[in-house]
């Protein structure tokens, strides 16, 4: 899987981008689930996060549900979600929007980077891609993204069920600071190559769909976990191309089970309980202690507003 590296003191070469600009607009953030399952503690910690940095800087808080992998999602599970964040004491301060009902956003912006003759229809298969590498005397590793080759960026493909790839210019070094972690910076071309936005189905990949809608709901801060660090510089990319300005970024550190997984649906992450106050404040201790937020013997005692308001202090003295 491709990584952001993160370096001390960056030199960048012709051809590097830093990409966009730093927002100064007033503090908009965002917690942005995927439906595929209700909140366990991983992605409680994000929530609660991206929740105390947004009330650190006196700013807004949006939830969005991440649905555009239409298959993927599981029905009723956002509304879980949102019982599971109000239990918590986590309110949003807009209505929720869901991405499966914003295609035709992203189908716009789409077309506006179309015209820019920057997009190729692509035909390829998973296997194809890997039999292209091998073939190139590229070893795969298990699990490992493919860095797609190009064999379709010069083919004009007029096939109807195709996936579209933004074709990323000859050098393309991106770096942004991450709030957390540092400068990071990532060679798209080399550890990436030309990305799928639209995927042979016609749904639409986060990729594109997360820029599109950070922009227009006026995203300037975004707190989420560090296992979508290596999609930013991807993210930066269409985000400078679109013409979009760059919010500020802060990833967080995963949780993992026993084993070193990251907690997930697929590595059977237990639910968090909200079927009493005791078990909520236990799951919001345990985020908050995963978040290197100090804990108090007397904050047993106190109303989960009363700990939340400690917390935002504690989060300002830590990361503002």
């Amino acid at each position: 899987m491709p990584q952001m590296t993160p370096i001390q003191n960056p030199q960048f070469n012709q051809g590097s981008s830093q990409v966009g600009h730093t927002l100064t607009t007033p503090y908009k953030g965002r917690f942005a689930p995927s439906p595929t399952g209700p909140l366990h503690l991983g992605s409680l910690t994000t929530a609660l996060g991206s929740w105390l940095d947004a009330k650190a800087h006196g700013g807004q808080w949006i939830v969005r549900m991440e649905d555009v992998d239409t298959p993927r999602t599981i029905a009723g599970s956002d509304q879980i979600i949102l019982q599971q964040l109000k239990a918590c004491g986590l309110h949003w301060d807009e209505d929720v929007v869901w991405q499966s009902k914003r295609t035709d956003l992203y189908q716009a912006a789409l077309e506006q980077l179309s015209k820019g003759q920057i997009t190729y229809r692509c035909i390829c298969s998973r296997k194809e891609i890997e039999e292209t590498l091998r073939a190139n005397g590229v070893e795969l590793g298990r699990h490992e993204e493919l860095i797609y080759p190009g064999s379709c960026r010069d083919q004009n493909r007029q096939a109807v069920k195709t996936a579209i790839r933004v074709a990323l210019p000859s050098s393309c070094v991106l770096h942004f600071t991450d709030r957390m972690k540092g400068v990071q910076l990532q060679d798209l071309v080399h550890e990436v190559g030309d990305f799928v936005i639209r995927r042979s189905d016609g749904l639409f990949t986060y990729q594109l769909a997360v820029v599109v809608d950070d922009y227009l709901q006026g995203i300037t801060h975004i707190v989420r976990g560090e296992d979508l660090l290596s999609n930013t510089a991807r993210q930066l990319y269409i985000q400078k191309v679109l013409g979009y300005p760059r919010p500020s970024y802060l990833h967080l550190p995963l949780v993992t089970n026993a084993a070193g997984e990251k907690l997930s649906k697929q590595t059977r992450a237990l639910a968090i309980d909200i079927s009493h106050q005791e078990a909520i404040f236990n799951s919001l201790r345990g985020a908050a202690q995963h978040l290197g937020l100090k804990e108090d013997k007397n904050e047993l005692s106190i109303s989960t507003h009363e700990w939340l308001q400690i917390k935002i202090r504690q989060w300002r003295d830590c990361y503002l």
